[in-house]
């Protein structure tokens, strides 16, 4: 049965004039319209399909990718406005995705980007946007391994740093203190489960714990110095933007490699900064 919301392989039933028309199990036939047929089809082969409902309401497939399914959060932006209707997203199809004004956290105009879920409307039927994010998540206690490699968009900026959707399900945080630079709300990028703490309130990361996120920011350092000749003006009273502009890491992640590369003997620290001990 051909899932609204989904990519599906659904078997080609027959052509006509409009396009080829799909299996859809109970949904019937689907039309996949003509300017989307693929070379080479064959009646009885399965295609994969996007599948959702057109300007007439009518469930139609397409070979497009939209940018999230139903089930996922991403960032989107507005295209145009209805009065007592909501804002229409771009999410990569023809027809765009309404965000009806029920589910908007927040007054919105065309251009502006916002960050949605995009549902399943029980009653309906459609495929809408919602910007009230915090219905959408997985309230069970998460599962996660600490340093375990997950995806994160992120969600809102706080005074610790930035709040982030963890794999399309849970929230987390990410420190601002162990960024080297900003981030920005919708992004998207690989992070680390850091800690999960007794309350399920997750800490993130990211770069690996331990030796993995280490040993390649001492490199960092170590090829910096044999750059400058051997000698940088950075110890642990050189400040955070400082840190930060010189080799793209936060100061405490440069006093925990700058600790193990002078346990290696790599390096010498003294009141004028790091030099790099020769072999």
């Amino acid at each position: 049965m051909a899932i609204i919301g989904q990519r599906n392989a659904l078997p080609i039933v027959r052509q006509a004039p409009p396009g080829l028309y799909l299996d859809g199990g109970t949904h019937g036939e689907i039309l996949l319209p003509g300017r989307y047929i693929p070379p080479g089809w064959k009646i009885g082969a399965p295609l994969d399909v996007f599948i959702h409902r057109d300007s007439e309401d009518r469930l139609v497939a397409t070979t497009e990718t939209p940018h999230a399914v139903v089930g996922e959060f991403a960032y989107l932006r507005v295209v145009s406005w209805k009065p007592n209707v909501g804002a229409f997203l771009d999410w990569g199809l023809d027809k765009d995705l309404l965000l009806p004004l029920r589910e908007q956290a927040s007054s919105l105009r065309p251009g502006d980007w916002v960050l949605v879920h995009v549902a399943l409307d029980e009653r309906s039927q459609r495929i809408v946007a919602s910007a009230r994010l915090s219905r959408w998540l997985n309230l069970t206690p998460p599962a996660y391994a600490e340093g375990q490699p997950v995806r994160l968009i992120i969600e809102s900026e706080t005074p610790l740093g930035y709040r982030a959707i963890i794999n399309q399900a849970h929230t987390g945080l990410v420190y601002r203190a162990e960024l080297a630079s900003p981030l920005t709300i919708g992004q998207a990028l690989g992070g680390f489960i850091r800690t999960i703490r007794p309350d399920g309130k997750i800490d993130l990361g990211l770069d690996p714990t331990g030796h993995l996120r280490i040993a390649p920011l001492g490199q960092r350092i170590i090829t910096a110095l044999q750059a400058s000749g051997d000698h940088l003006p950075y110890h642990d009273g050189s400040s955070p933007e400082e840190i930060r502009a010189a080799f793209g890491m936060s100061k405490k992640a440069f006093k925990q490699a700058i600790g193990v590369l002078y346990r290696e003997h790599r390096i010498r620290i003294a009141p004028d900064g790091i030099h790099l001990v020769k072999p």
